[in-house]
């Protein structure tokens, strides 16, 4: 186990891997200023960051999914606060295409279950007028571990196909329709590698992995939100969709800001998925003192421009501080 610095404390962290560039950013910056303050941090997942903060085993669990039902009720205690707006990108390796390829849930369900299966299907030639796409075979990837992205994709693939992609299908970890060749990696690292290696790959990754994606030269696509207008996760694109679902966020923090109508339509808050109840004051104190920096300074363009995040709105602020002086 990691020692605490002398006469200091320790905030450990792990989940999201999604969120892992801007923890990790905060945990040097953080450090610098409170150097009896040790904060550890590690990309497992969303899935087991809920989980791992659940059993007590950190003190912070990062997730791009906020807590569902059934997790309110097996883990009693548990706050999800919201830390930044973040958005995930759907990508492809298709060789000679550089325009930014028009999809839309129902064509992006289809992929994803096998009806689907060539990249000069009619489906998607019908989007992208003018662009010459070829035969290539479409190789889906997906996350192989529980993860808050998956979370989000298929969230997205329910909200803009109903009848496409079950609600059944929805969540950290589903079953992934049996498609002929599909491949799975673990990680947003590992999508963006394993995409590059895999021509007539698609993927699904976190926008805090841009820089990796645009060196591997990746395709970006341009998906539809509800009003069926196409773009890419700018921070002009989130902040318009964010506006449209800020005012609706609940006191507990868990809001779903999935396929609006306005802006680019994957989006979502990043949580700290942490036990109000903490073993000793102190430890409350170190956590409660972490969050409200990551929240206020930690939340500067300093920190989240590298990584292409937004800010929290303002009332959203305040429903994040409301939760972390929840923590006791």
């Amino acid at each position: 186990p990691t020692k605490s610095p002398a006469n200091g404390s320790t905030v450990s962290e792990t989940g999201s891997t999604l969120l892992l560039p801007l923890v990790s950013a905060w945990q040097v910056a953080y450090g610098q200023l409170n150097p009896k303050v040790l904060i550890t941090t590690s990309g497992t997942g969303s899935g087991t960051g809920i989980a791992d903060a659940a059993a007590g085993t950190v003190d912070i669990g990062g997730s791009d999914a906020y807590l569902s039902p059934a997790d309110v009720s097996q883990y009693p205690g548990l706050e999800n606060i919201p830390l930044s707006v973040a958005a995930l990108m759907v990508n492809y390796n298709v060789p000679g295409v550089k325009t930014p390829l028009k999809l839309n849930g129902k064509v992006l369900a289809g992929i994803y279950s096998g009806k689907i299966t060539t990249w000069n299907n009619s489906a998607i030639t019908a989007l992208n007028p003018g662009v010459s796409l070829p035969s290539t075979k479409i190789v889906t990837l997906h996350r192989a571990d529980s993860s808050g992205s998956t979370f989000l994709f298929t969230s997205y693939l329910n909200s803009q196909d109903p009848s496409g992609w079950s609600a059944s299908n929805v969540g950290t970890t589903v079953s992934w329709p049996s498609v002929p060749g599909a491949a799975a990696e673990t990680g947003s690292g590992g999508m963006v590698k394993g995409c590059a290696a895999i021509k007539g790959c698609i993927a699904y990754i976190g926008v805090s992995y841009l820089s990796q994606i645009q060196s591997d030269n990746l395709g970006e696509a341009s998906v539809a939100n509800k009003a069926g207008q196409y773009s890419q996760p700018t921070s002009k694109t989130i902040s318009a969709a964010l506006a449209t679902f800020s005012g609706s966020t609940p006191a507990s923090g868990a809001a779903a800001l999935i396929n609006g109508t306005a802006g680019y339509p994957i989006i979502n808050y990043e949580y700290a998925i942490v036990k109000a109840s903490q073993p000793t004051s102190a430890q409350a104190d170190a956590v409660k003192k972490f969050l409200m920096w990551g929240i206020t300074t930690g939340s500067s363009s300093k920190y989240l421009a590298p990584v292409n995040f937004e800010a929290l709105p303002a009332n959203v602020l305040t429903i994040a501080k409301n939760l972390i002086n929840k923590i006791h």
